[in-house]
């Protein structure tokens, strides 16, 4: 069994770093806050780097997939076939996800956490999508009768995720994800983790009509039940949770021990994002989430983190795609920090006092 270790990861509240940081944004050539969340997104990314020149490298698109027991129970709806269908798209380079990192020059790395067919390793040339075989089972048991999965599979992919991450090459992380069922876990994670209603946590996913819906929550109050006894983060993400989930919140445990700018996509990766931080809440500090997701529960989920979206542009798919939307304005915010003219070096007259 390989376990996790929990790695170190230090509280970034640095005062004087902070207090540097805001006073080079208020004296660029503009009035006081007027480039307004541009402004908090390039004063959280100069944290997380420890500069006041903070340049983004090499950034890493990692999507993680993952078939689920509950997908059985027609919780979506799509077939489990479409997760390797779609892991093999990625790695085709036509998904959404695909053509935007290629768009925005993102390395894309698509991990088989547990896809229920095993997907053939190959090479992949260089600049083109890579695949990495790190599946823990095929697929996670039905959790509306048991346990998703045991405490060493959990483990298993907690290391795995942090075992990627180690790999990678850059300071910043874009979290992607792909598995049919798997907005079913973001709800339960969102339910337990948050003590919220279900009723108030579950949406449509794929695409379920009401009476769909109806079902969906039927079956996910079960597994509620079920897992009563699931109330710590990683005893909730082994009974409720999908390989996918489990091996992103070890790669967001990993990347924020290594002070790389976390950037979150939508409903199911905020769930590990959730998962992590309710593990080493200082992991929250090196986020930034992308969008809110038109999945009814995700601004619950960034509620229960206090998080601000950088877009609202009713996004649902998944994939990572929304977290490469945001991108460029990441890259905007520190081009300004960086290169915009401040009132003293430009000769332009400052606010009159």
């Amino acid at each position: 069994m390989t376990t996790f270790t929990l790695p170190v990861i230090a509280d970034l509240n640095d005062a004087a770093l902070t207090a540097r940081l805001q006073h080079v944004l208020d004296h660029k050539t503009k009035p006081l806050g007027s480039l307004g969340q541009l402004e908090a997104l390039a004063l959280r990314i100069g944290q997380v780097l420890g500069t006041e020149a903070p340049v983004l490298q090499q950034p890493q698109m990692l999507v993680c997939a993952g078939d689920h027991g509950l997908a059985a129970k027609g919780v979506s709806a799509f077939p489990s076939d479409v997760t390797w269908q779609m892991v093999e798209n990625f790695l085709a380079g036509g998904a959404a996800v695909s053509v935007l990192a290629r768009q925005h020059g993102l390395g894309l790395t698509v991990v088989d956490c547990g896809v229920t067919k095993d997907i053939a390793p190959r090479d992949s040339a260089p600049g083109q999508p890579r695949l990495l075989l790190r599946k823990v089972a095929s697929g996670t048991q039905d959790a509306s009768a048991g346990p998703a999965m045991t405490e060493a599979q959990c483990q298993q992919a907690l290391a795995n995720g942090a075992e990627v991450v180690r790999n990678l090459p850059g300071n910043a992380l874009l979290l992607g994800e792909m598995g049919i069922g798997n907005t079913s876990v973001a709800s339960l994670l969102l339910a337990r983790l948050g003590g919220l209603p279900l009723a108030e946590c579950v949406g449509a996913g794929t695409g379920l009509d009401a009476a769909g819906i109806e079902r969906k929550r039927a079956v996910l109050q079960q597994a509620l039940d079920v897992n009563a006894q699931a109330t710590t983060p990683l005893a909730a993400v082994a009974a409720l949770g999908g390989f996918e989930v489990a091996t992103l919140t070890g790669a967001v445990l990993q990347a924020a021990a290594e002070r790389r700018v976390i950037v979150v996509d939508g409903f199911i990766t905020s769930a590990a994002v959730l998962v992590a931080s309710r593990i080493a809440p200082a992991v929250l500090q090196r986020c930034v989430f992308a969008h809110r997701s038109g999945e009814r529960g995700h601004t619950l989920m960034l509620e229960q983190m206090q998080a601000e979206p950088l877009l609202e542009l009713g996004l649902r798919l998944g994939e990572g795609s929304g977290a490469a939307l945001a991108w460029p304005l990441l890259q905007s915010a520190c081009a300004v920090l960086r290169e915009m003219a401040s009132f003293e070096s430009a000769g332009v007259d400052g606010q009159v006092k």
